[in-house]
């Protein structure tokens, strides 16, 4: 098969579907009709399967992705990729967030449908070590100003006499007076918020992730309490053996793509 033929083939994998095909991403199928019909090129979907093998093109599935639209984006996404692909020496880089609306949920049996009238939210605070990975957390039923202020305090307390870097997000509870206030008076810790809208470049969202899939979306859970105990109990496990994220992409690499 000419080499120009793989290449379309690629090349219209790639694309969205043109208009009046009626379709909303292709199959091996319709892309071997749609070529022998509107470009006369003969080839099989089996050859076009190939491709997509040997190419690691997928394009039935489907993923979204929020595009920030912070004016300073590149300014800070350079600022927090830094602090993971060089901290700092001596100091201490925390990826700091909460995970709201975390829900006690009973259900009849595991993993069955639940019943909802047993249920209550709980905000999870949790702050990240970048650099070996630990996990510091805490539940709570509110989510203000005062509660991120006392878990930052509580976070950065085991590191006193370092200079302590954190990353946080754009919420309104981490820029209030009382934080800034806070702030100016232990010049040692360094606020790095992410861009907003980019929740993904925090890490501890990386953790937020696995702490869903591994311990919580299929749990059943009969009270707050027993939400509150299996995530303390998870995040005792995971320090045991903590590691760290390895961050590969450079700042360079993130602005390329977005």
């Amino acid at each position: 098969m000419p080499a120009r033929v793989r290449a379309r083939v690629i090349a219209l994998t790639r694309m969205t579907p043109p208009d009046g095909t009626g379709l909303s991403h292709w199959s091996t199928r319709e892309l071997a009709k749609y070529l022998k019909q509107v470009e006369n090129i003969t080839v099989s979907w089996h050859y076009i399967a190939r491709i997509w093998r040997e190419e690691s093109l997928k394009p039935h599935r489907s993923g979204t992705f929020k595009l920030s639209k912070d004016p300073t984006f590149a300014e800070k996404a350079a600022d927090v990729i830094g602090l993971y692909l060089a901290p700092p020496g001596g100091s201490v880089v925390l990826s700091i967030d909460e995970k709201t609306q975390m829900q006690a949920l009973d259900r009849t049996q595991p993993v069955l449908p639940v019943a909802f009238a047993v249920s209550e939210q709980r905000t999870a605070d949790a702050a990240l070590n970048v650099t070996t990975g630990e996990v510091l957390g805490e539940c709570k039923p509110t989510r203000n100003d005062k509660d991120f202020l006392a878990f930052l305090m509580k976070a950065v307390k085991p590191h006193t006499g370092k200079d302590i870097h954190v990353v946080p997000d754009n919420l309104s509870t981490h820029t209030t007076p009382e934080v800034r206030e806070w702030l100016a008076k232990n010049p040692h810790v360094h606020f790095h918020f992410s861009p907003v809208g980019s929740s993904w470049l925090n890490q501890i969202e990386i953790w937020f992730g696995i702490l869903t899939r591994q311990s919580i979306r299929r749990g059943t859970f009969v009270s707050v309490n027993v939400l509150i105990k299996q995530i303390r109990d998870y995040i005792n496990s995971w320090n045991t053996t903590a590691k760290p994220f390895t961050w590969t992409a450079t700042a360079g690499e993130v602005l390329a793509k977005v």
